[in-house]
């Protein structure tokens, strides 16, 4: 995990200008990282529309690590940033911090829409927003959250729940579809029609139903358990980073390698220090980094495709299927018109684990086997 918040160096450009007389929406991003799908996929959403300003707020304007070794700037400070209309909670690394916690609280109390995404629900249950409300997030995080914050009903099996002014949603991807419910609020239907057919999430139309399948653990997720407990041999890959990478894109590479199945060390990599994303986003990237292979996300992308269609095709064809579909399954997303080629089974970490039971029976084993020895030799030894 420490692997997958990282900060490389650069230096901080001036803050981009923000479009006025629209309807704002801050991305929430946390001092010690942030999960990188749930901040940068709606953000894209809001940002398709020419009715939003949307832009990334932090405690400060220095360098925050995103998941998958992302390093972001952000666009202002909780102190500076222009009053916002939405405010979007992502699941970040320290949901306690108490800048972000005020922030959020500040803006929902002066009636500000709040969208959490993912556990991001941790977040905003302990700013306050989701007291005495009906609320959902990732289905591994539920259980947990019911016991912190019994003061809020939590539901499992939907993409988002609806309460008020606020919409939290299940894992992930479902950001994207939460974020087009944000859409559809205050910009209208139609506007949430058009961005959800460009985005090509599978089967949501405006009309559709916000049931899910409510997930639990279950024993074919061992390749998620062996991908994080065995990360040995892992292959490096670099992210290839170019001015005008969409945000989506990105999210997809990032999440489905380095989120969701821990299968390989992602190292985002470009040709310059600082990368402006399709929609004004301001990342730092490695120049000089040694991988086995790259990655350019968007580039794989077939008509039709969902931006997390290409990345989880390439992580069948280069790890195995199981992986993918439980990557899927981690990221809430509706995997089953997917076609996927590649390896039945994770074999790397499957192998290192084991070895590594075989190494531990014969450490275990060692004490009783050197007793019996000294036992057998001491028996043999004639009497005097």
């Amino acid at each position: 995990m420490s692997r997958n918040y990282t900060i490389a160096p650069g230096q901080v450009p001036a803050p981009r200008p923000l479009p006025e007389g629209r309807i704002t929406v801050a991305v929430v991003l946390g001092h010690r990282g942030s999960v990188a799908a749930d901040a940068l996929a709606p953000f894209e959403v809001f940002a398709r529309s020419a009715g939003f300003t949307v832009f990334t707020v932090a405690a400060h304007r220095t360098p925050v690590a995103l998941s998958g070794g992302l390093t972001i700037v952000p666009d202002r400070t909780f102190d500076d940033a222009p009053p916002a209309d939405v405010v979007v909670v992502p699941a970040v690394a320290d949901p306690e911090e108490s800048a972000a916690r005020q922030y959020i609280s500040n803006r929902s109390g002066q009636g500000a829409l709040v969208l959490s995404v993912c556990a991001g629900a941790k977040l905003a249950a302990a700013s306050g927003v989701l007291r005495d409300r009906t609320a959902t997030s990732f289905w591994d995080s539920i259980d947990g959250l019911a016991d912190a914050y019994p003061d809020t009903r939590w539901v499992a099996g939907k993409r988002y729940v609806e309460d008020a002014n606020v919409i939290s949603t299940a894992g992930v991807t479902s950001g994207v579809v939460g974020a087009l419910k944000v859409v559809e609020r205050l910009a209208g239907r139609p506007e949430a029609a058009r961005i959800g057919a460009e985005v090509a999430f599978p089967g949501w139309t405006p009309e559709g139903t916000t049931d899910i399948p409510a997930h639990g653990r279950r024993l074919s997720d061992l390749p998620y358990v062996l991908g994080v407990a065995f990360p040995y041999f892992q292959p490096r890959i670099g992210v290839r980073l170019g001015d005008g990478v969409g945000e989506l894109d990105l999210a997809a590479v990032l999440e489905v390698y380095a989120g969701s199945s821990f299968a390989a060390h992602l190292v985002p990599v470009g040709d310059t220090p600082h990368v402006t994303s399709r929609h004004g986003l301001t990342l730092l990237a490695h120049t000089a980094a040694q991988v086995d292979r790259e990655i350019r996300p968007g580039t794989d992308r077939r008509p039709g495709d969902f931006a997390f269609d290409p990345a989880l095709r390439d992580l069948a064809a280069h790890t195995d299927r199981a992986t993918a579909r439980v990557a899927a399954k981690f990221t809430e997303y509706p995997d089953a018109h997917l076609q996927i080629d590649g390896a039945v089974w994770p074999w790397r970490p499957t192998v290192l684990a084991a070895l590594t039971l075989v190494v531990s029976i014969a450490v275990g084993c060692t004490p009783a086997v050197l007793r019996a020895v000294t036992t057998r030799a001491k028996g043999d030894t004639p009497s005097p």
